[in-house]
């Protein structure tokens, strides 16, 4: 039977790994796991708190339209709100590692809005990949 989800794999631009670490690493604050020695320079491995499990950003084929994403889970509404304000003050400071598309505090959030959506957004990484979070 299925337990859990070890890692899911998301993809960027040839050469942007750099980018990668300084937006989910230093704006999502997630912590850096070492990769298989073949795998160095191909792709990040980061963790997800101490969950055991991980999010893979590898180099590969990209869709900035696409509405597959991972779903980010935090634990109360103000670590919701923090990393949501640290995410789009990286969008509007801008750089190559800069989301392309972020949520503005305090106003309305995007994705579907109903009762069952009352705590989460969205927004997509600097390669295209839309990324989903919530509590």
């Amino acid at each position: 039977m299925i337990s859990g989800i070890a890692h899911i794999n998301i993809t960027i631009p040839e050469e942007t790994l750099d980018q990668a670490l300084e937006f989910y690493g230093t704006t999502l604050g997630l912590v850096s796991a070492p990769v298989p020695e073949l795998q160095i320079g191909t792709i990040l491995w980061f963790n997800l708190g101490s969950s055991g499990q991980q999010i893979h950003v590898s180099v590969g084929a990209t869709d900035p339209t696409a509405t597959r994403h991972p779903c980010f889970k935090l634990d109360t509404r103000e670590e919701l709100e923090e990393i949501k304000t640290s995410i789009y003050d990286h969008h509007v400071q801008g750089g190559p590692a800069a989301p392309m598309a972020a949520d503005k505090p305090g106003e309305q959030n995007s994705g579907t809005q109903g009762k069952e959506y009352p705590t989460r957004f969205f927004a997509r990484d600097f390669g295209g990949n839309l990324l989903e979070f919530t509590m």
